[in-house]
């Protein structure tokens, strides 16, 4: 009597590490943030870079297109996409949302002075706690929004030339 549940339970364990396996096996592993485009972020809690307050979502629902940017000072595709940065700071119906991700103080103000500040607000995410929130798992990172917070894209990896037309086109319409 004892063996068969020893049996029994083993068998049972060996279908249970199986079945683990398969699922784990079927999952998609590629990195996908389809599923975020038309969705509404909620929930913003940023610090302010520099002043003594919180970034909230009505801070970004007072601009048409808000473009979330999440950099650092040791990040050199940071250093890459920075130009694109500086270009679309320009557009009149898109405000940029630099987040500091995981960087000193010090280097991130080092930073936008040897390149250029891009950004119309600054906050940082000193842990990279808030940046999960947002789906964020490396950097550089950027999530571009609508007046009603709903994510329009988000794009993976620096922003290239590419990416810059796009953002222009749909903050221009």
């Amino acid at each position: 009597m004892q063996k068969k549940i020893i049996k029994s339970t083993i068998i049972l364990f060996i279908i249970f590490i199986i079945g683990v396996f398969f699922i784990g096996l079927n999952k998609n592993s590629i990195y996908d943030t389809k599923n975020l485009v038309g969705q509404k972020i909620a929930n913003v809690q940023l610090e302010h870079f520099s002043e003594n307050r919180i970034i909230t979502e009505v801070d970004l629902k007072k601009n048409n297109f808000t473009l979330i940017n999440f950099w650092s000072s040791w990040c050199s595709p940071c250093r890459k996409e920075h130009p694109m940065l500086l270009k679309l700071n320009k557009e009149k119906n898109l405000q940029l949302l630099g987040v500091n991700f995981k960087d000193k103080k010090i280097n991130a103000l080092k930073f936008l002075r040897d390149l250029g500040d891009p950004y119309n607000v600054l906050a940082r995410d000193e842990l990279g706690k808030h940046s999960i929130n947002f789906g964020i798992y490396g950097i550089p990172e950027s999530i571009l929004i609508n007046k009603d917070l709903v994510i329009i894209k988000k794009f993976i990896g620096p922003i290239s030339q590419d990416d810059y037309r796009y953002i222009k086109n749909i903050v221009r319409k």
